[in-house]
C-alpha cells in the first residue's frame, strides 16, 4: 500500500485560514494586495504616531543580533536586530490584544511581538514565515505550537531609502510607512504551506527600519 504524504497540521491551517479569511473579507478598513498567490492584507493607521515612537524605544532596549534555526548572524542571511517585547508590560499586552482581535485569533496562538530593527546595510534575505517540517528544529516547534499560520507584521517609522519588504515571488514591493499594519497567511486555502509567500526585508540604504512581528500558531504557543 502507497504512502501518502501527510502535510503536519494541514487541517488546523486550513480552518484557522478560513477563519481569518472571512473575518477581514468582512473589515472595511482591509486593503487586499491584488495577487492570486497570496493572501496579503494590509491596515492603514492601525498604531498612532506616539504608539510608534514609544514601540522603537522598547526595541532599542530589547534589541540584539537576530538569529534563525537555519543561519547564525555573522552568515549575513538575518542581519537586523531584534528582540522579544515584555509581554506582561500592559502597553505591549494592549498592542497584542488589538491584533488579536483584528485577525479574531485564539490569544494562546500568538507568540510574543518580537520588535526588529535595521540600521543602514542590514536586511534579511528571501524567506518564508512558516517552519519546514522537514528539519530538525520541526520537532521543537511542533510541541510549541506547531505551525505557524498567519503573521503580522507592523511598520514603526519611514525611512529615507530602502527597507522594503519584497515579496519575491508575488513580485511587490511595499514601503515601509508608520502606523501601518501587514498581514498575511503562511498557507494557501486547502492548509499547504504557501511557498509564494516568500519575502525580504530589502536593506536599508539611509535610516533606519524599525518594525514588530507577531506569528500566529495552529495550537497553544508555548
Amino acid at each position: 500500500m502507497a504512502k501518502t504524504n501527510i502535510i503536519p497540521d494541514k487541517d488546523a491551517l486550513k480552518r484557522v485560514g478560513a477563519q481569518v479569511r472571512e473575518r477581514i473579507g468582512n473589515d472595511p478598513r482591509a486593503y487586499k494586495v491584488e495577487t492570486d498567490k497570496a493572501e496579503i492584507y494590509a491596515f492603514g493607521d492601525f498604531l498612532t504616531g506616539a504608539e510608534c515612537e514609544r514601540l522603537c524605544l522598547m526595541i532599542d532596549l530589547t534589541a540584539k543580533p537576530s538569529t534563525l534555526h537555519e543561519e547564525d548572524y555573522a552568515s549575513g542571511f538575518r542581519t537586523s536586530y531584534s528582540g522579544d517585547l515584555d509581554p506582561y508590560d500592559p502597553f505591549v499586552m494592549g498592542i497584542s490584544r488589538r491584533i488579536d482581535d483584528l485577525l479574531g485569533m485564539n490569544p494562546v496562538c500568538g507568540e510574543a511581538i518580537q520588535g526588529q530593527r535595521y540600521l543602514p546595510g542590514q536586511q534579511f534575505k528571501p524567506h518564508n514565515d512558516w517552519f519546514y517540517t522537514t528539519e530538525k528544529y520541526w520537532e521543537l516547534e511542533r510541541k510549541r505550537g506547531g505551525q505557524r499560520c498567519w503573521t503580522a507584521m507592523a511598520f514603526l517609522n519611514k525611512l529615507e531609502e530602502g527597507g522594503e519588504t519584497h515579496f519575491t515571488e508575488v513580485g511587490i514591493k511595499i514601503e515601509p510607512k508608520p502606523g501601518v499594519l501587514l498581514v498575511w497567511n503562511n498557507a494557501k486555502p486547502d492548509g499547504t504551506p504557501n511557498m509564494d509567500t516568500m519575502h525580504a526585508g530589502t536593506p536599508v540604504l539611509k535610516g533606519s527600519k524599525y518594525v514588530i512581528t507577531k506569528w500566529y500558531r495552529t495550537r497553544k504557543w508555548t
